[in-house]
């Protein structure tokens, strides 16, 4: 799986154009099927992409630069690539791209699928099962059922990601902890205790624990770990059953509210991932809810003061410890002019992350980096400090294969409810209650109770299969 570290010089193998000579018959049917004979040889083809990273984060983030990266991929295919601005918000970009798919553009003609997006934007996109076999043949059978739906696979795993657990590691030293915590009481005593030293010695303002808790999807994130890792559930379950009411769901809401003016800032109700992200890039908390991403990514310069003073590890549980799957794949357009094009871009870019992926399990942890008890998903320096790696968190979905064109307002409706609950306008049982009924309303779905948490649902995992 790929969880990006982009900082190494990786020389890229000549293209390896297409594997199966039925596998390039049958896209070419297809391509030529939907819009009739390919251009002369004399006109060269230019793939339109539509990357969410591209055009908000310029941050060295990769070996090559975007641009340098998409010539070289021209250099070896002779295809051309644009980008296509995306907005900075998860939903802002959904929203375009479901605009620009509706409408039947002829571009973009390559997409960058959140995770949560195949059941919206399904019918959409081509079916890319038949033709990334030998890619597939590597993913976790979950991750490739993330961005399936009915057996359609959506988009291909590219970047993939998890929630994770940011610590001070220099200052849990200081305070005698040997580890980071495992579970949430552990968490509460280290970030209350380390609160209450730092401000003593003239740190005011520094939080034991900083996460974002604006009205966004990075709540559902939170909220989700917090309640499936007390088995509370997934909100919605594998068979079509809504369970978000239930005391274990109630009783991890009624948690993260206490935090709130207690270890945590009472501004975090209003955080976005990025203001919780400078709290803890200014040296201001013990404690951090991250992505995997955040750490082998960043680079603004307040960062850097003190990433060589870190450690990362699972996000704390309860019963179970689990982290949230995050990250996009790429998915073709319907309507692309060039999809056989729009393949192969989509075929560079994920054996390219193969590479890295390769480079950067055989090389040193970062100097200074802790790594401890990581989630099952992070595979990269597993060969290291091996008793560490052990009984980690496993990673689960947020609903979005199973309540599929209806996720955004089920996201909407989990995140007003649990929201009220941090905010103190709506007791905790109640706000599970009333979100229960809307959630039927909006699904049609029958209640249950949870289920035991196993992963990504495994149904459509065979279906890829």
């Amino acid at each position: 799986m790929k969880v990006l570290n982009r900082k190494m010089d990786v020389v890229l193998p000549g293209w390896p154009g297409w594997s199966k000579i039925a596998g390039i018959a049958g896209i070419l049917s297809f391509s030529l099927g939907l819009n009739g004979s390919r251009p002369s040889s004399d006109e060269p083809v230019t793939i339109m992409f539509l990357d969410p990273e591209w055009s908000h984060d310029l941050s060295e983030r990769s070996v090559l630069p975007p641009d340098e990266r998409l010539q070289e991929f021209t250099r070896q295919t002779g295809i051309r690539v644009e980008h296509v601005p995306a907005p900075e918000t998860g939903l802002d970009q959904l929203g375009q791209a479901r605009e620009l798919l509706r409408k039947g553009s002829s571009s973009p003609d390559v997409y960058g699928i959140d995770v949560i997006w195949p059941g919206i934007l399904s019918e959409d996109l081509i079916d890319l099962k038949p033709y990334f076999a030998a890619e597939l043949s590597s993913e976790d059978s979950d991750l490739v059922a993330s961005y399936a739906v009915k057996g359609k696979l959506v988009a291909v795993p590219y970047h993939t990601n998890v929630g994770v657990l940011f610590y001070r590691a220099d200052l849990l030293q200081q305070y005698g902890y040997q580890a980071p915590p495992r579970d949430w009481d552990q968490l509460e005593k280290m970030a209350a205790r380390i609160q209450q030293g730092q401000r003593a010695k003239g740190q005011k303002d520094f939080w034991g624990f900083v996460w974002p808790g604006a009205d966004g999807e990075n709540l559902t994130c939170n909220a989700l770990e917090w309640q499936v890792s007390e088995g509370g559930g997934r909100i919605v379950e594998a068979d079509d059953t809504i369970s978000v009411n239930n005391p274990n769901a109630i009783r991890a809401w009624k948690r993260a509210a206490h935090w709130i003016g207690w270890i945590s800032p009472p501004t975090v109700i209003s955080y976005q991932e990025w203001d919780a992200k400078n709290v803890w890039n200014s040296g201001g908390a013990a404690f951090w809810r991250g992505w995997a991403s955040d750490y082998f990514l960043s680079q603004e310069p307040n960062w850097l003061t003190i990433r060589d003073r870190i450690g990362i590890t699972s996000v704390p549980g309860g019963a179970v410890r689990v982290g949230i799957l995050g990250g996009f794949g790429l998915g073709v357009s319907r309507s692309s002019a060039h999809p056989v094009e729009a393949m192969e871009l989509v075929r560079f870019l994920v054996r390219r992350e193969t590479q890295l992926e390769t480079v950067r399990s055989r090389s040193e942890p970062p100097k200074g980096l802790e790594l401890y008890e990581l989630p099952a998903i992070l595979k990269a320096y597993s060969h290291f400090d091996i008793g560490k790696h052990q009984n980690g968190s496993g990673v689960v979905s947020r609903p979005s294969s199973i309540t599929e064109r209806k996720y955004e307002d089920v996201a909407r409706a989990y995140i007003r409810a649990v929201h009220s609950v941090l905010t103190g306008k709506t007791r905790a049982p109640e706000a599970a209650a009333g979100l229960e009924k809307e959630l039927v309303g909006i699904t049609g779905f029958k209640t249950g109770p949870p289920s035991q948490i196993r992963g990504p649902r495994k149904k459509s995992a065979e279906q890829i299969r």
